[in-house]
C-alpha cells in the first residue's frame, strides 16, 4: 500500500466529515426496484451491494501521469485489497474518469462515504423523506437522486465497484485541480491526453489492458470524446448526463447565451483549480509548475462569456467571441462531438430537463451501434438529481448498479444480461417508466396543431388566452408580447441553474407566474391518454418592432385545477434562424420536425421591421403522456432571462422592443407535434 502524506490525510478526514451529511446522504444502496428476486434487475442490485470479493479500498493519491508534451496530470488510483489491507496484485480491469473539478473533491466525497455507519443512517433519511404534499416537493425530488447512484457515477468514486475487482483511476484534466497546464476546454490537447491516461492505465502492472470509462456531465462528454474512434484498451463507457453539441445543449442554445449556468460552472472550475495541494507546501514538494501555470491562465473562458454579453456590435469581433459564432474555429469544433464515430458499448444516462437534455436522446439515435451494445435511460430530472426516481419498484435499478453490470458485461466477459437491458427506458413525464425498442416511440406520427387567438376559458393568466386546435384560425390577429422577467420563476431558470431554483414547485412545477408575461395557446381537454414523443418544431409567423428578437417557447400539460407543467422548451435569436437542411429533419407532411440552426455569423438574416417573418423554434426532444381531461399548451416568450440572453449584439438590434405573433390562416402559425393519436 502506497498512503496519503500524513498532513492531507488529515485534510481528507476533515473536510470528509463536513460534507458526510451534506453531500453523502444516500450514497449506498436502495431496494431492488421491487423486482421478483430472480429478475435480472434484482440479481445486479444485491450482486452490487452484497459483500466484495476485496473488502478494503487503498487509494495512492497524487500519481504523476506525464504526457506527450511534457505536461504532468495528477491522478488518484482506486485499489482493492483484502482484509489485511494487501493490495490484489493480479492485474484487474480499469476504469478512467478525468474530470475538471479537483479530483481533491471526489477523494473527500469518497472518504465521507467510506465512514462506518453513515451509508445505512443517510439512506434510511432519504427513504423517509416524503415533502410530495408540501410547496417545495422539489426539494425531495432533488434528495431522490442520493439515493439513486448519483455520487458513485457522477461525482465520487463507487468503493463497491473497487471491492468487485476493479481499479480505478481519477485524473484532473490538464490546467485544471492539481494538473499542471492551461486548460484546454475539451480541445484537441485534451482529448489527446484522455488516450494517454487511457493508454497508461492499460500498461500499468495492476491493469490486464481492457479499460472503461465513468463520470457526469464533463467527465461523460470526455467519454463520448475518448469513444469516438476509440483506442483499443477502451471497451466500455458509462456517460451520466453528458452533452454532445455542446453550442445547442448549453453554450448558446438559438443564440441564447447561458447566463445561469456558464457563469455558475466557469466560477466553480477556475475556483477549484487554484485550490493549493496543501501537503505539498508542508513537506516541501510543492508543485511551482503548476503554481506558474495558474497564474498564467486563472480564468479561463470567462473572456468568451464577457465578450458575449458586452461587445456591442459584429464588427471587428474579439477573438473569442468570433470563435464562438465561427464553426470552424478551434472552440466550435471542440465542443462539437462526433456520437457516429463511437465505436465502443455506451449506456447514457440523461434528463429530460437536464442542461444537456438536447443531447440525451439524440446520442442515442446518432451512435452507430445495435441496441443492447447502446443503451438508454432518460429519467424525469435536471442536472443536479441523476438518477432520481431509480431503484425503487417500477423503475429501473441504480445508477451505481447498472454500471457495475454493465463493465462486468464488457470489461470482465459476465454473462449479466445487462445488454438485453431497455434498449430505451425512460420516464414518461405525467406517467410512468416505460421501455421502447427505439426513439421515439413506435407509433407516434407528427401531426399540425394551430395557434389561435380564439380564447380556450383555459386561465386567466396570460397576456392572451389563445386556443389550439387541429385546424387553423378563421380569421388574421396580430398577439403582442415583450421583454420581460416573469421567467425568473419558471422551468427554464430551474434547467438552466441545474436544477438549484427546482425546490419551489411555484416555479418549476407551475408555469402560471411565467405565463403572466406570454402568450398561452390551449387545446380543449383531452378524451383519451395521449403521448408525445420525439423532437418538435414550433412555426412562428412573427413581426418585429426592431431588427432583431428573441423567442422562447414551451410545450406544457395543464392539469384540470389549472396547473400548467412544462415538459420541454425551444429559443431562438430572430436573425439565427437560418436553417441548415442537410442537418435538419421534416416529418412526413413536410413541416420540420427538427431544425438545426448554424449559429454563425455567416448565417444571420436580419430581421426587417414590420414585415412578416416566419421562425422555426427547435423544442427539445421529450416523452410525456397526457391524461384524459388534461390539456395541451403552448407557451410564447419574448425572451428567457434569467436563463439565456442574445448574443449582445443581438441583444442590441432587438432593443428589447415588444414582438408580434402573426395568427393569420393563409400563413399559419403551429406546433409540429409527435403524438399517437390527434389533438382536438
Amino acid at each position: 500500500m502506497v498512503s496519503s502524506k500524513g498532513s492531507e490525510r488529515g485534510l481528507v478526514r476533515m473536510l470528509a466529515t463536513i460534507l458526510a451529511v451534506v453531500v453523502v446522504l444516500g450514497c449506498g444502496g436502495g431496494p431492488a426496484g421491487g423486482q421478483p428476486p430472480d429478475a435480472p434487475a434484482a440479481k445486479w442490485t444485491a450482486l452490487h451491494d452484497g459483500p466484495g470479493a476485496y473488502p478494503e479500498v487503498r487509494v495512492e493519491r497524487g500519481v504523476q501521469i506525464t504526457m506527450s508534451d511534457g505536461v504532468v496530470l495528477k491522478a488518484d488510483v482506486y485499489r482493492p485489497a483484502d482484509a489485511a489491507g494487501v493490495i490484489e496484485q493480479k492485474p484487474l480491469p480499469a476504469i478512467v474518469s478525468l474530470t475538471p473539478y479537483s479530483k481533491l473533491m471526489t477523494g473527500l466525497i469518497e472518504s465521507a462515504a467510506a465512514i462506518p455507519g453513515l451509508q445505512s443512517t443517510a439512506v434510511d433519511i432519504v427513504r423517509r423523506l416524503n415533502l410530495s404534499a408540501t410547496p417545495i416537493s422539489g426539494f425531495g425530488d432533488l434528495m431522490q437522486a442520493l439515493d439513486g447512484g448519483m455520487i458513485q457515477t457522477m461525482l465520487g468514486v463507487d468503493r463497491k465497484l473497487v471491492s468487485a475487482g476493479y481499479t480505478v483511476v481519477v485524473a484532473d484534466v490538464r490546467g485544471t485541480g492539481l494538473s499542471q497546464g492551461k486548460w484546454d476546454t475539451l480541445g484537441a490537447r485534451e482529448q489527446l491526453d484522455t488516450r494517454e491516461v487511457i493508454d497508461w492505465a492499460a500498461t500499468q502492472p495492476w491493469s490486464n489492458g481492457r479499460i472503461g470509462m465513468s463520470g457526469g456531465s464533463y467527465s461523460g462528454i470526455n467519454q463520448l470524446r475518448a469513444a469516438e474512434n476509440a483506442p483499443p484498451a477502451l471497451q466500455a463507457i458509462f456517460p451520466v448526463e453528458p452533452g454532445s453539441d455542446l453550442m445547442r445543449d448549453v453554450v448558446a442554445p438559438g443564440g441564447g447565451v447561458g447566463t445561469t449556468f456558464l457563469p455558475l460552472w466557469l466560477n466553480s472550475v477556475n475556483q477549484l483549480k487554484l485550490v493549493p495541494d496543501v501537503a505539498s507546501m508542508v513537506d516541501g514538494s510543492f508543485d511551482w509548475t503548476w503554481f506558474n501555470d495558474r497564474l498564467a491562465d486563472p480564468t479561463t473562458n470567462f473572456d468568451l462569456l464577457a465578450q458575449s454579453l458586452l461587445t456591442p456590435s459584429l464588427s471587428n469581433m474579439p477573438p473569442a467571441l468570433d470563435g464562438a459564432l465561427d464553426d470552424t474555429s478551434d472552440f466550435r469544433e471542440a465542443i462539437m462531438g462526433h456520437p457516429e464515430n463511437v465505436t465502443v458499448p455506451t449506456f447514457v444516462y440523461g434528463g429530460w430537463h437536464d442542461i444537456f437534455a438536447n443531447s440525451a436522446t439524440k446520442l442515442y439515435e446518432q451512435i452507430p451501434l445495435p441496441a443492447g451494445r447502446k443503451q438508454l435511460v432518460v429519467g424525469d430530472t435536471y442536472h443536479a438529481n441523476p438518477g432520481a426516481g431509480t431503484g425503487v419498484p417500477g423503475a429501473p435499478p441504480r445508477l451505481d448498479v447498472l454500471q457495475r453490470a454493465w463493465f462486468d458485461t464488457w470489461l470482465k466477459d459476465i454473462d449479466s444480461g445487462v445488454e438485453g437491458f431497455g434498449p430505451v427506458t425512460v420516464k414518461q413525464q405525467g406517467g410512468s417508466w416505460v421501455t421502447l425498442r427505439e426513439f421515439p416511440q413506435p407509433g407516434v406520427t407528427h401531426r399540425r396543431v394551430y395557434l389561435s387567438a380564439t380564447p380556450s376559458g383555459s386561465t386567466e393568466d396570460s397576456l392572451h388566452d389563445g386556443s389550439l386546435s387541429a385546424t387553423g384560425p378563421g380569421s388574421a390577429e396580430t398577439l403582442t408580447v415583450a421583454p420581460g422577467l416573469n421567467q425568473v420563476c419558471s422551468r427554464d431558470a430551474a434547467q438552466g441553474s441545474a436544477g438549484m431554483t427546482a425546490a419551489f414547485d411555484t416555479c418549476a412545477k407551475d408555469s402560471r407566474i411565467a405565463e403572466r408575461n406570454g402568450l398561452t395557446f390551449t387545446s380543449a381537454p383531452l378524451t383519451e391518454q395521449t403521448v408525445i414523443s420525439g423532437p418538435i418544431n414550433v412555426r412562428l409567423n412573427t413581426i418585429h418592432d426592431a431588427t432583431d428578437g428573441f423567442w422562447n417557447v414551451t410545450v406544457n400539460d395543464v392539469a384540470p385545477d389549472g396547473t400548467s407543467t412544462v415538459l420541454t422548451t425551444g429559443q431562438l435569436t430572430s436573425s439565427m434562424r437560418a436553417v441548415d437542411e442537410r442537418r435538419s429533419a421534416r416529418s412526413i407532411n413536410g413541416d420540420f420536425t427538427a431544425p438545426f440552426n448554424p449559429l454563425t455569423v455567416d448565417r444571420l438574416l436580419p430581421v426587417v421591421p414590420g414585415a412578416p417573418t416566419a421562425i422555426d423554434v427547435a423544442v427539445i426532444p421529450t416523452q410525456a403522456v397526457l391524461a384524459p381531461g388534461h390539456r395541451l399548451r403552448i407557451d410564447v416568450f419574448a425572451g428567457n432571462a434569467p436563463k439565456a440572453l442574445p448574443f449582445r449584439p443581438m441583444l442590441n438590434a432587438s432593443g428589447l422592443e415588444p414582438q408580434h405573433v402573426r395568427l393569420d390562416p393563409a400563413a399559419p402559425s403551429f406546433v409540429n407535434l409527435p403524438t399517437d393519436r390527434p389533438i382536438p
